[in-house]
């Protein structure tokens, strides 16, 4: 992989592949070294944070991508990619009602006609898998039945066992 140069703190590295399926795991983890390498020189730099989101993502790493595009929103508000990234990630872990409103800030960001499509089919696309219902459950009310069954159960028995 060639090294990566930064001629401003600003300016975002080349990056090495075009396809992302044909990137070998092992110049996917170099690339991300380097990225937090450069991210720890540049800790301020929202479009170095967005690329790390971006290449943990690469990786299936959710928490880690997660992380760094919270950081990199948080670091610039106003900066649109990075805003976009964020609830792309959202909304392909499925968190769409979140994905909706992270979309809709980047809708408020985008800066030309071409920002503003890519949010534009991104929000269509979060709204139709939210009218088919294919939204993730939250962790609790996909458990709230089957407790109340087995509390139901658990008294049932206990009553049965005291009137014997």
């Amino acid at each position: 992989m060639p090294e990566l140069t930064l001629v401003t703190p600003s300016r975002l590295p080349a990056l090495p592949w075009r396809d992302p399926h044909s990137v070998p795991p092992e110049k996917l983890a170099q690339y991300i070294q380097t990225l937090e390498d450069r991210c720890r020189d540049n800790p301020a730099s929202a479009d170095l944070y967005t690329c790390l989101g971006m290449a943990h993502a690469m990786n299936y790493d959710v928490y880690r991508s997660e992380d760094a595009l919270e950081r990199a929103v948080s670091l610039d508000p106003e900066h649109f990619f990075a805003q976009l990234k964020y609830s792309e990630l959202l909304y392909r872990i499925r968190t769409l009602h979140r994905a909706e409103q992270e979309t809709i800030k980047a809708l408020d960001l985008a800066g030309n006609a071409w920002e503003l499509s890519l949010a534009r089919n991104q929000l269509k696309e979060i709204r139709r898998l939210l009218r088919k219902g294919n939204e993730r459950p939250p962790l609790m009310a996909a458990w709230r039945r089957p407790a109340l069954l087995c509390a139901l159960l658990t008294g049932i028995v206990a009553l049965v066992i005291l009137y014997k």
